[in-house]
């Protein structure tokens, strides 16, 4: 089992930047791919970006490419969400997961066994 916390999260204005972490503990995340997903006012909970295993592969929803990045620091057990020109449509509940069965991030949520409980990023315009 792997518990997974997300912290980061906070009200900026359009154009700022955000950074988002994801710390697990209970099992190490060096075999698991990663991803972000976001969830915002009334609507579905969607893929953000991905990682895998060792960092070597990214991937990110068409919506934040070029703005969001997403990398890993192993020995630390943690994945990072860097979020620059952040714009009022990014708000949302971001959430991290985890997948220990595939080298390579998917980007649907079912894919995904781990999930932290999110946390609420609110850009102002």
């Amino acid at each position: 089992q792997v518990q997974l916390v997300e912290s980061g999260g906070g009200l900026v204005q359009a154009g700022d930047s955000l950074t988002l972490s994801c710390a697990a503990s209970g099992r190490t995340l060096s075999n698991c791919a990663m991803g972000w997903f976001r969830q915002g006012p009334g609507k579905e909970r969607d893929f953000v970006a991905g990682i895998s295993w060792t960092g070597d592969s990214t991937r990110y929803a068409d919506s934040v490419k070029g703005r969001f990045t997403i990398s890993r620091d192993n020995a630390k057990n943690t994945v990072y969400l860097q979020m620059n020109s952040l714009k009022p449509e990014d708000t949302a509940v971001y959430y991290c997961a985890a997948n220990s069965r595939r080298y390579y991030a998917g980007t649907a949520r079912a894919s995904y066994e781990y999930w932290g409980q999110g946390t609420q990023v609110t850009v102002s315009s």
